[in-house]
């Protein structure tokens, strides 16, 4: 039998696609410990949803958006319901493997606005914003940039190799926009300063990062679509070291402002090198992908501060800093690191000028400006009909009961049903920022009430 290069491409791009599918897991679990654990069922059904309800609106709707015929350079305009798409050639089979991976990029766009509005969200606008994501919002940036579209002209093209704005940024800033209609959760903010509210366990925020860890081997090295270019090995290269350099770089800064080794500061650290490494994963060297990463993770521990100390923006898993400004970062430094030798253009560092640090930055303010405004009329539309915000008494007795009737730990749920949060009580402990506390440091949970001794 002769060898055929589409069958080893679509083979790589399944086994890449199911490695970023089970990246959903791991968002799951992230957000389940970075959260109360009477918020964890519905941080799992909300990721399922993604999941579920992003494949069939990008089935139907996005993905011709994203990846149709785009003459105007901003918006497809065919293969809706993937119509253009035939099974009468080796050709059309790789375009369906590459529609399956394009959806879980999409459902991981729609999860990262998740974390950022969790625990205080009626699970109904949660739907209607996955469709508008994953179905308007997140296809059209991305067909500016990888479907044809008016970005890969600004100067020598706009370079996002996998996605630090197309995806997390997208999702990051639709994320800001939520998090600012909906408010914070009950007992945040204590007399304007930013009050941690725990997450219920570490151990499954890091069983989440861990998998995300292992996914976005296929995330990044997947997005050559293509088994048989050797830049996969790089790309895996650059992809490891960034995300370990990112939680070095967290670690430190974290020690150095509050002297401790914060367990969930390191592992976000993680998320952020991840993120920032990913526009430029395949055109940067091994030593600038350590610098990349560890730059992202500190970027973390900066937007965390920035969100609560001073913008008073609650993000109960840090995900806004995480993929909004470490995903900026790494677009950035694309401009500043890439190395022709690695593939694509010189940035400023190694001899190529600024001109691609500042295509790189024009591709930064269009994803912002285009996806801040645009999500934040679309939560005020939702907030000015169904509504955003659960009831206090809902967001107390906990998501888990009041939204879905079940509860993700049945021996812990509530006995009955609280009415009023009670205001806090205690003293400091030391600082523990996001993803589950606060930049000001946690304190003990707000004196139980009525029915809920210990069960929070």
């Amino acid at each position: 039998m002769d060898f055929n290069p589409i069958s080893l491409d679509i083979v790589w791009v399944l086994a890449a696609t199911v490695l970023v599918f089970f990246m959903q897991a791991g968002f799951a679990m992230l957000e389940a410990g970075a959260t109360r654990a009477k918020n964890a069922a519905n941080i799992v059904m909300k990721n399922l949803m993604d999941m579920s309800v992003g494949s069939l609106v990008f089935w139907a709707i996005g993905f011709g958006l994203m990846f149709g015929a785009n003459e105007s350079g901003w918006i497809g305009t065919d293969n809706f319901f993937l119509s253009g798409i035939s099974p009468d050639s080796p050709e059309g089979f790789f375009d369906f493997s590459f529609f399956i991976f394009q959806t879980v990029f999409a459902a991981t766009a729609a999860t990262i606005i998740s974390g950022a509005v969790s625990e205080r969200t009626k699970f109904g606008a949660y739907l209607l914003y996955t469709i508008a994501v994953t179905g308007f919002i997140y296809p059209i940036f991305g067909s500016w940039v990888w479907g044809g579209g008016w970005l890969n002209d600004v100067g020598d093209g706009f370079i996002d190799f996998a996605g630090s704005t197309v995806v997390h940024s997208v999702g990051a800033w639709a994320a800001l926009a939520g998090a600012i209609v909906v408010g914070p959760r009950l007992g945040k903010f204590v007399g304007g300063k930013p009050r941690a509210i725990p997450g219920h366990s570490v151990t499954l925020a890091a069983l989440g990062v861990f998998i995300l860890w292992f996914g976005w081997f296929g995330f990044n090295a997947g997005s050559t679509v293509s088994g048989n270019d050797h830049s996969i090995a790089i790309i895996a290269v650059t992809t490891n070291l960034a995300a370990a350099a990112g939680a070095v770089g967290a670690m430190l800064v974290g020690y150095i402002l509050w002297k401790n080794y914060d367990a969930s500061l390191s592992l976000n650290g993680v998320i952020g090198g991840l993120v920032a490494i990913t526009a430029g994963t395949a055109n940067v060297s091994p030593g600038s992908a350590v610098v990349i990463g560890f730059i992202g993770g500190v970027v973390v521990v900066g937007g965390v501060l920035l969100l609560e100390r001073v913008l008073k923006v609650d993000d109960p898993v840090g995900a806004i800093a995480a993929h909004g400004f470490a995903g900026a970062w790494g677009t950035l430094a694309v401009g500043l690191f890439a190395e022709s030798a690695y593939g694509g253009v010189d940035g400023l560092f190694f001899g190529g000028g600024a001109g691609q640090l500042g295509t790189q930055f024009v591709g930064v303010i269009a994803a912002f400006a285009f996806v801040f405004p645009t999500s934040f009329i679309v939560f005020k539309l939702i907030d000015l009909t169904i509504g955003m915000r659960a009831s206090d008494e809902d967001q107390i007795r906990g998501l888990d009961i009041t939204e879905h009737a079940a509860a993700g730990y049945p021996d812990f749920a509530p006995s009955a049903p609280a009415l009023e949060e009670a205001p806090a009580s205690g003293t400091s402990a030391p600082p523990m920022p996001a993803p589950s506390g606060g930049a000001d440091g946690p304190l003990p949970e707000a004196a139980p009430v009525s029915g809920e001794t210990k069960k929070d």
